[in-house]
């Protein structure tokens, strides 16, 4: 479980490495055990495993002198970016150094006649749509955290504009990359398109720190639509909620966000942020376009709503409106753990073909209609893509056993409907052995071949995505 305890016996690290790292990075080199557990925590149920020391680089030719350091002396680096991560991607589960990357955090160029910018990776997309909103443009990837774009392209993140705008895999142009052995590299240029050779770009999105430590990202950037409006809208039924979704999509509505959450995620909204929406199974929406267009997207999406027995269709395009709608949505992992003193969120996420959304989400509700803890369903129904968090007592053993079968029964669905063990968490070490039921062994080695090629000495976040 995620609870603190005394770090696991292993050697020291040599103390002419240590000397070595402080002549790098003086002071923004922390040994402390707080700043090391603050690395090695998270905020769902791994256990905490510290690193052995913590640096902080301000450029990439620091990162670059950091790994040929521990290349040398064989010392592991993880990347580290906001550690909004779920499955544990940024646990140092061999020690070493963390490399927290969030002082690197400069927005090194914006282009507008193009749509794109370039960004080192500490930069925060909070951060940068604040720099960007002058210029009339946003960059639309939202996982609800704060994230670091750094982070987001590791773990190729989504979030709730994915149903228009696509994941990071789409927004990202090009990357600056230190590799294993030390070399500065980028892996594509600013063109939107390109056959030259392998995809570095994708290959590295994605691989969550195992092949390689991003420091720079250059990303597509879109303009602000001229009308923004949101929308909520809660059902008598799951079923209805969902066909709404999909029936929505199959009429192409272009619709910009489309979030569901269940009766008890909402009764934990309700809670937590200070609203009273009716406790039932709802959608938020948002429409994004001209003020005629807006206009049309809600005409169409309230009246499907209403044959699939919803209730009354709430819109508004009053800035303030929305942010208070997306801030509770974004604030439902921490609503649904307040739903019992004490308990610790466990939260997973799968995706599945949009016509199987329906199927999937339904069988998922009657199995955790039978447990024994509060376990809400939310997420990014546009795409396919839902999360469950478990809300577990910590230290009861018997509720783990629970959520593993239960977690185990939710990818088994999602995978036997042609579906991911994960939309957009990522594998780290929580969802390994799924890895290979949805890739096979032959997938999984190809993976392990690439991972050896590049990093021989399995340095780089080892002991994620697959077991060494």
């Amino acid at each position: 479980m995620g609870v603190a305890h005394a770090l696991p016996t292993r050697a020291p690290l040599p103390p002419a490495f240590v000397e070595s790292l402080r002549g790098l990075f003086c002071e923004r080199l922390h040994l402390s055990e707080a700043v090391r557990r603050q690395h090695g925590a998270s905020e769902t149920h791994f256990e905490v495993q510290l690193p052995d020391a913590v640096v902080y680089p301000h450029s990439t030719e620091e990162v670059v002198a950091l790994v040929k350091l521990c290349a040398a002396h064989t010392v592991p680096l993880v990347p580290f970016g906001a550690g909004t991560s779920i499955e544990g991607n940024t646990i140092p589960v061999r020690g070493g150094v963390t490399v927290d990357l969030s002082e690197m955090n400069r927005i090194v160029a914006v282009n507008p006649d193009d749509f794109d910018c370039t960004v080192e990776a500490g930069v925060r997309r909070e951060q940068l749509n604040e720099h960007l909103r002058d210029k009339g443009l946003f960059f639309p990837i939202d996982p609800g955290a704060n994230a670091t774009i750094g982070g987001m392209a590791s773990t190729r993140a989504s979030g709730t504009n994915a149903v228009r705008y696509g994941t990071m895999r789409e927004a990202i142009l090009s990357l600056r990359v230190v590799t294993p052995d030390g070399r500065d590299i980028r892996t594509a240029r600013r063109a939107r398109k390109s056959a030259a050779g392998y995809d570095l770009t994708r290959l590295m999105i994605g691989a969550e720190g195992t092949l390689g430590i991003i420091t720079e990202v250059t990303l597509r950037l879109h303009g602000i639509p001229e009308d923004i409006s949101s929308a909520v809208c809660s059902f008598e039924t799951l079923a209805g909620a969902v066909d709404t979704v999909v029936q929505s999509i199959q009429l192409g509505v272009p619709l910009a966000r489309v979030e569901i959450l269940d009766d008890v995620q909402m009764r934990a909204v309700n809670r937590h942020s200070k609203l009273d929406y009716p406790e039932r199974t709802t959608l938020f929406f948002e429409f994004h376009g001209s003020p005629n267009s807006v206009a049309d997207q809600v005409a169409v999406v309230s009246a499907l709503a209403a044959d699939n027995g919803g209730g009354d269709f709430q819109y508004s395009n009053l800035p303030e409106q929305r942010s208070k709608l997306w801030k509770a949505r974004h604030e439902a992992f921490y609503a649904a753990v307040a739903l019992r003193k004490g308990a610790q969120g466990w939260p997973t996420d799968v995706c599945v073909p949009i016509g199987r959304l329906a199927d999937c989400i339904n069988e998922t509700k009657r199995d955790l209609d039978t447990a024994s803890f509060p376990a809400p369903i939310l997420g990014h129904v546009g795409d396919g893509n839902f999360h469950v968090i478990f809300v577990i007592d910590p230290n009861n053993p018997a509720e783990q056993k629970e959520a593993e079968a239960l977690n185990a029964r939710l990818v088994e669905r999602a995978l036997a409907m042609d579906g991911t063990c994960t939309g957009e968490h990522g594998i780290g070490i929580g969802k390994q052995d799924w890895l290979v039921r949805e890739l096979g062994e032959d997938g999984v080695a190809m993976m392990r071949a690439i991972k050896r090629a590049i990093d021989p000495k399995n340095l780089f976040n080892p002991g994620k995505i697959f077991a060494d």
